[in-house]
């Protein structure tokens, strides 16, 4: 009677099946029918967008939804770990009370309203055109009035390209990143 109460105690089933290395009669049948969170997922590599390190990530998907992003293993720079920040790169885009909607306030206005990326995005398009033909040099070919500062996530190639872009595109003259760190 002892012996039969024994045996049903998972710890003595697990020791006694440690002789296979299964584990199999220590597993319950929800147990043994788990499935990695990621089963079944795409994959697609990316780069954590926070300090510039450089940090690679893993980004998961199914359907059309993120599912999850975790440190790549095979990155030489960070080795799969990510710091808190990166860590929770998937709560930065799945939370729920994220605001997906750009919120603009009219000159000399009081009231924020909603509108959308689109339509933000002409909004600076048309205000930086305004404010390089406003100050365009026509001697020197350069304004002073717009500069860029290029993001660290970016490599050496791209700022390259965005330096071009600006200089040569809209005569910027103030231009830097942070690839050099």
């Amino acid at each position: 009677m002892l012996a039969e109460l024994l045996l049903k105690w998972p710890l003595i089933r697990q020791i006694r099946d440690r002789a296979d290395g299964t584990g199999a009669e220590a597993m319950s049948e929800a147990t043994r029918n788990l499935r990695p969170k990621h089963d079944g997922a795409e994959v697609a590599r990316s780069i954590c967008p926070y300090c510039g390190v450089g940090c690679a990530q893993l980004v998961f998907h199914r359907n059309g939804r993120l599912i999850g992003i975790e440190g790549d293993p095979e990155s030489p720079i960070s080795r799969g770990h990510l710091c808190p920040k990166g860590a929770d790169s998937f709560e930065l885009v799945t939370n729920p009370t994220r605001i997906t909607k750009v919120k603009y306030r009219a000159p000399f206005g009081h009231e924020w309203i909603d509108i959308d990326l689109d339509t933000a995005m002409d909004m600076v398009a048309d205000r930086l055109w305004q404010s390089r033909e406003r100050t365009f040099d026509q001697k020197f070919m350069h304004t002073t009035a717009v500069a860029h500062l290029g993001g660290a996530t970016l490599d050496n190639e791209e700022n390259y390209l965005i330096r071009k872009l600006f200089t040569a595109g809209l005569g910027m003259v103030c231009i830097s990143n942070q690839a050099r760190i």
